[in-house]
């Protein structure tokens, strides 16, 4: 056995075959999608072979070309457009082979025969498994087409294979036909012969991960996130020095870095270890991708392709430290359970073995197990049993010959991983509270003692592994924990400069407001124009209502008004304040949509002459002398809430808002009785939503009711358009919506289109600037006390919202010291940051929150007879 320090001494590990030629390199689709990550992977593999070693390569598809591949399909199923969809593809990878100096015209053949395919697709009306994984194939095979021709002309020997000559898929008992096709699996054990095929060729090897051959010569997948598993098949076959797998992060974390960005790097972890935190939703390596390497003790390292500098996690057989330790939270989503309960399982011998063989016989395999004398609960995860809902209904119907079921959907896992978990259990107790205001479905210990899994409906488990991190943070402590994610990225340069934000270049006009008072949101005038102006350009939009519960400040609304957007509001007082600040506006232009509120609302909104929403057929049911001779707007809840928090998304059963679609018909009736006429349909998912698609989907599901409502005339569908978060995160696509919102305006007949945008407009805007008041050190835990807290910005105690903060005296010195900024209430979830980088601060330094202009003074309370922020427009 052999030590390797080629990355990095500190992270050096044995493996088995010191002496083997090979070393696998996987790289993920956003490894591969820019110019700038192919000169990195051209100065790695050049570093390998100076090594001494041969370097075989496996790599994915150009980022979100699977996805808009399966978009593809499933539109031409539905008889859509495909041209277009197919030319979006094509021009993505036109566009890197310009960028690389690369020729384009080699992409001709194959997306030639693509089309043939679709057009194939599209005649029947539907996509076997066989098509689908044929269609899904070209992602990786155009890419890695591009790749070796990039890698030639930088000067590299390479040499492109087809990995479905080598890699063969086994087939399992019990597998469906699907399976067998989109999540297959291949033999893994010491290949001698490919080793010599392998052998015979000169300089570099590059391949495809994420696909394979059946027996029958047939095209599968394996999976989604199957490159992963194909370097590790490769690697074990070879008997590899070892496999890296590169891709946008640099390892496992103790959460999930874009949820949590205090989560900490794992340097170090066994399989075993790895193994759970896969499984359990770590999302940076999939789960079968570990068993082939462990199975000959190959080490397997995760670095960012981006920064190669940076130390990355290594997973191999190294014995690690026995001492109990908490080491991730992870969660999954998607999962489904299954609860099957009968008095008659008590003491019955072969209950089990007779519920589960119904199980093996829907090809359906179970995660989780939770056992009582006359219930067991067990949970599927639907992505890796690539399986649907009416094959679990179908599942549930036999299964109801042994027993009652129950089928318990949209279901999260969040699992805490660690070694020796039963003996922290005691420390973990106080956390465990957390869970008390959510319904915990299934809980359960793992026998190798090496996690604790909780089932909780999927709505909660984001905030939910927010606040358990924040709760453990001291946990994630010692030798085999690295820097915080936001460390990481804050010494990142991003790969474009960004804008500075309006308040770097206003900071001494901030500086001066923050002396005067303990804390004051302060909103830029220009900032909220350009916001404006940008919503006023999207073509496809006949107006646009600024929603001003996000911040209804009157000389916000003025320059709102001014700018041309009209007003939606929710209160009596919300209308009232618009019309003192613009008395002689057109009520047309202001839209009210309460929400569970009493009659004389409506009444009164109808007598102001306002257009008015409405969300329930209660009122109309139950008030319909009110509504008689009137034209209403209504709102329609989609089924589908999204959004950067639960508590914002806006649609979908756990969801206060809209009237399903499945009453469609009753709306119609109860409306006719009435003498209401539906104008308007409405619908609004959430907040905080950055893909574009949301607003064609919601758009969609409208125009399909304007059969059974003709005499609509608008077109509503909602606002929630997301903002960056931190700095350098790309922020909502307008030309990418301004094209969605097109397709459904063709569908619209003439009618209006409407869009209503709160945070999008003064979120970037507004800055609560706060005077320090004191510091404190607790252990390792460093704190900083503002003027103001959750009684001036609820956001991060309600929603675990982020908000970057810098210390604005100090703008531009080192960050050193890692610390939590609190306020003065008397509430320990008073944090308004929590592990954030600052440079060492004193007592009277300003410290800036930003992407504070929205639902921040909003928001705000008296909460323990504090004054929240005063309020100031520069």
């Amino acid at each position: 056995m052999s030590a390797q320090p080629v990355l990095g001494a500190s992270q050096a590990v044995d493996t088995p075959y010191p002496d083997s030629p090979w070393v696998v390199l996987k790289f993920g689709g956003r490894s591969v999608s820019t110019a700038e990550n192919w000169a990195i992977i051209a100065r790695l593999l050049r570093e390998r072979l100076d090594e001494g070693v041969r370097p075989v390569v496996v790599h994915s598809a150009l980022v979100g070309v699977s996805n808009a591949l399966i978009a593809l399909l499933d539109a031409a199923v539905a008889g859509g457009e495909t041209d277009e969809k197919l030319a979006k593809i094509r021009a993505q990878h036109d566009a890197l082979a310009r960028d690389l100096g690369v020729d384009p015209a080699m992409f001709d053949e194959r997306f030639a025969k693509l089309a043939q395919v679709v057009a194939g697709a599209k005649l029947v009306g539907e996509v076997s498994p066989r098509v689908h994984a044929r269609v899904l194939a070209n992602g990786e095979l155009a890419a890695t087409e591009l790749g070796a021709a990039y890698l030639r002309s930088t000067g590299l020997d390479v040499t492109w294979l087809d990995i479905r000559d080598y890699l063969e898929s086994s087939t399992l008992r019990d597998q469906t036909e699907r399976a067998r096709f989109i999540s297959a699996r291949c033999d893994f054990s010491p290949d001698k012969t490919l080793q010599q095929r392998f052998a015979a060729i000169e300089g570099v090897v590059l391949s495809q991960g994420f696909i394979a051959r059946n027996a029958d010569g047939e095209t599968v997948l394996l999976g989604r996130g199957g490159s992963d598993t194909s370097g590790a098949y490769l690697a074990g076959k070879l008997e590899a020095r070892r496999l890296e797998i590169w891709t946008d992060a640099p390892g496992f974390f103790s959460a999930d870095p874009k949820a949590v960005p205090s989560a900490r790097l794992i340097k170090s972890l066994h399989y075993r270890e790895a193994q759970e935190i896969a499984s359990a939703g770590g999302g940076i390596l999939h789960p079968r991708s570990i068993s082939p390497v462990r199975a000959s003790g190959i080490p397997l390292y995760l670095k960012c392709t981006a920064h190669p500098e940076w130390e990355g996690s290594v997973i191999s057989n190294a014995p690690s430290d026995d001492q109990p330790q908490l080491k991730a939270i992870s969660h999954r989503t998607g999962i489904t359970l299954v609860s099957m309960e009968s008095m008659e399982m008590w003491h019955q011998v072969g209950f089990l073995a007779d519920a589960f063989n119904v199980f093996r016989e829907h090809g359906i395999s179970v995660d989780l197990i939770s056992t009582s004398e006359s219930n067991v609960t067990v949970s599927i995860d639907m992505a890796q049993n690539v399986t649907t809902r009416a094959a679990i209904e179908a599942l549930a119907a036999d299964l109801r010959k042994l027993c009652k079921v129950t089928i318990i959907n949209d279901c999260a896992a969040i699992t805490l991983v660690g070694q020796r978990i039963r003996t922290i259990l005691h420390e973990l107790a106080p956390v465990l509270e957390v869970f008390q205001e959510h319904k915990v479905h299934l809980v359960t210990q793992a026998a190798n003692d090496l996690n604790l899994t909780f089932v909780v409906s999927s709505e909660h488990a984001y905030r939910l592994v927010q606040h358990l991190h924040g709760l453990l943070v001291d946990k994630f402590a010692g030798g085999v924990f690295g820097e915080t994610w936001e460390r990481l990225t804050s010494g990142a340069p991003p790969a474009k400069a960004a804008p500075k934000p309006w308040w770097v270049k206003k900071k001494a006009q901030l500086l001066e407001i923050g002396a005067q008072r303990d804390a004051t949101y302060v909103y830029d005038r220009e900032t909220i124009q350009a916001a404006i102006a940008a919503l006023r350009g999207l073509q496809s939009v006949d107006a646009v209502f600024y929603a001003m519960k996000a911040n209804p400040h009157r000389e916000i609304l003025q320059l709102v008004h001014d700018g041309g957007l009209n007003i939606e509001c929710v209160s009596p007082g919300e209308i009232a304040r618009v019309l003192e600040v613009l008395p002689s506006i057109d009520r047309k232009r202001i839209l009210f949509t309460p929400n569970f509120a009493p009659r004389p609302e409506y009444e009164e909104a109808f007598k102001q002459g306002v257009w008015v929403t409405l969300d329930n057929l209660f009122p109309l049911t139950q008030w319909a002398k009110s509504f008689k001779g009137k034209e209403i707007f209504v709102r329609i809840d989609t089924g589908q809430g999204r959004g950067h928090h639960e508590h914002v998304r806006t649609a979908g059963v756990h969801s206060k808002f809209g009237i399903p679609l499945f009453e469609t018909d009753e709306l119609v009736a109860a409306a006719k009785k009435a003498g209401a006429r539906i104008v308007g349909l409405h619908a609004h998912t959430g907040s905080g939503v950055l893909n574009a698609s949301a607003w064609l989907d919601t758009g969609r599901q409208l125009l399909k009711l304007l059969e059974k409502l003709p005499d609509v005339r608008y077109i509503d569908v909602g606002g929630g358009l997301g903002v960056p978060e931190k700095a350098g995160q790309p922020g909502l696509d307008l030309q990418a919506l301004d094209a969605a919102l097109a397709e459904v305006k063709q569908g619209c007949g003439g009618r209006a289109l409407f869009l209503e945008p709160g945070r999008f407009i003064v979120a970037q805007a507004g800055v609560l600037v706060a005077r320090v008041t004191q510091t404190k050190g607790k252990g390792d835990v460093q704190y900083i006390g503002v003027g103001t807290g959750m009684n001036s910005l609820i956001r991060p105690a309600l929603y675990g919202a982020y908000h970057e903060i810098v210390n604005l005296t100090r703008l531009g010195k080192p960050a050193t010291e890692l610390v939590t900024v609190v306020g003065p209430i008397c509430e320990t979830g008073d944090r308004l940051g929590s592990d954030r980088q600052l440079p060492p601060t004193k007592e009277n330094d300003v410290l800036l929150i930003a992407n504070a202009g929205a639902y921040g003074y909003a928001m705000s309370s008296r909460y323990n007879l504090r004054e929240p922020a005063t309020e100031v427009l520069i």
